[in-house]
């Protein structure tokens, strides 16, 4: 099972599909003004370098990360498939934004989640996010959670 994470414009159409499908699974859950994702215009205007992971050539998960002057990355838009879930993709995918970001010179990688997301969550955690306030653009929410990891 060849598992390949590759950078691709986030408006190709395995990456288009993946950010939709992601949507449509988020969107429901919480009220409009707690809804952080960016569309797959705002991930090429915002410059999100985005990967798409595959397993047998098959799109099954993406993920980016954005890049602020302040000294930080952001993961945007993790999503894996939920017929590709516990084959450990989101830790592989993770891991290798976390690489991109130390690639840049970045030590700190921050992210934001839905208070719902508890697989989710429960990965940072694992990962060795630690919660914090929010950041950036981010205002209080009680839909939302902030986390970030040093990655020195």
């Amino acid at each position: 099972m060849p598992i390949t994470i590759t950078q691709e414009r986030p408006d190709t159409p395995d990456a288009t599909a993946l950010v939709v499908e992601l949507d449509d699974l988020l969107i429901p859950l919480y009220p409009i003004e707690s809804h952080h994702g960016l569309n797959v215009a705002s991930l090429i205007a915002e410059q999100v370098t985005f990967f798409v992971l595959r397993v047998d050539g098959r799109p099954a998960g993406c993920g980016g990360v954005k890049i602020y002057p302040e000294g930080y990355a952001e993961v945007k838009r993790m999503f894996v498939r939920p017929t590709y879930r516990g084959l450990g993709l989101s830790k592989r995918m993770l891991r290798h934004l976390e690489a991109i970001s130390r690639a840049h010179g970045l030590s700190l990688l921050r992210l934001e989640t839905g208070v719902l997301q508890h697989e989710a969550i429960g990965l940072y955690q694992r990962m060795g996010f630690t919660e914090i306030a929010p950041f950036g653009p981010y205002q209080p929410d009680i839909h939302s959670l902030c986390f970030e990891k040093n990655l020195t």
